[in-house]
């Protein structure tokens, strides 16, 4: 657990009267405490077995050296040079603005599937989490994520990496992401639409938004009436 932001006036006050306490959390991986202090695990919320059978190959590429981002690339072991390109799934992972990573099991196991199943490049980013980075800094990174791929395509061989642009077909390129994730997505779309000419040549020719998660100001019946048992109740989605 790392402790991310906790306000001078409140140290002062912990310190001289009490120790902090924890007043709320949510499954475990984010904790609110009494002085005001936000607590978030980097830890996978469930426990999965990897499934790297050597069918896919991967590796991870820093993208962005200022906030030290990564994302991971994928391509089936039987790409090659000589064989026909491949298209590029670009996939943002889920987990509500607040955890999840590229190097999560669940997120890797569906980005095996992903490559193998659709004989594709899988491109998968991290990007800056709330509440150390309330929005729009995820949002942000998502853009950079697909510049950095514009880059790898117009960029001489020198500059670029032979391990992707070898075998991946930039104008096939496909964008997606589940729950906070395809709200990313959406943003992309707002940004750069289809065929952005921004991006040439990398051609974006289109987006699936996986259960996007999006909120408003005026509660949906779902939202209202749900169950308060639900993984995803209203009390967990007005954390995020």
């Amino acid at each position: 657990m790392c402790d991310l932001r906790i306000p001078a006036a409140a140290k002062v006050v912990a310190t001289a009267q009490t120790s902090p306490y924890e007043v709320d959390e949510d499954r475990g991986i984010l904790r609110v405490y009494s002085v005001g202090s936000i607590a978030l695990s980097d830890k996978p919320i469930y426990t999965i077995i990897l499934n790297d059978d050597g069918s896919v190959l991967w590796k991870d590429v820093h993208f962005n050296d200022t906030h030290n981002l990564h994302l991971r690339l994928y391509k089936p072991a039987s790409a090659s040079p000589t064989s026909a390109k491949l298209p590029i799934f670009y996939y943002i992972h889920g987990g509500g603005f607040c955890v999840g990573s590229r190097t999560w099991a669940t997120f890797q196991n569906y980005c095996f599937k992903l490559a193998l199943e659709l004989q594709a490049v899988i491109i998968s980013p991290d990007y800056r989490l709330a509440p150390e980075h309330r929005l729009p800094p995820a949002i942000e990174d998502s853009f950079m994520a697909l510049k950095w791929l514009h880059n790898q395509a117009v960029d001489t061989k020198e500059a670029s990496d032979p391990w992707l642009t070898d075998v991946a077909d930039f104008s096939r390129v496909f964008v997606s992401g589940d729950s906070s994730g395809g709200n990313m997505a959406h943003h992309l779309v707002v940004k750069f639409g289809a065929g952005s000419p921004e991006l040439a040549p990398v051609q974006v020719k289109g987006y699936l938004l996986l259960e996007p998660f999006f909120g408003g100001t005026v509660l949906t019946r779902s939202e209202a009436e749900g169950s308060k048992d639900a993984f995803l109740n209203l009390e967990a989605i007005e954390w995020n």
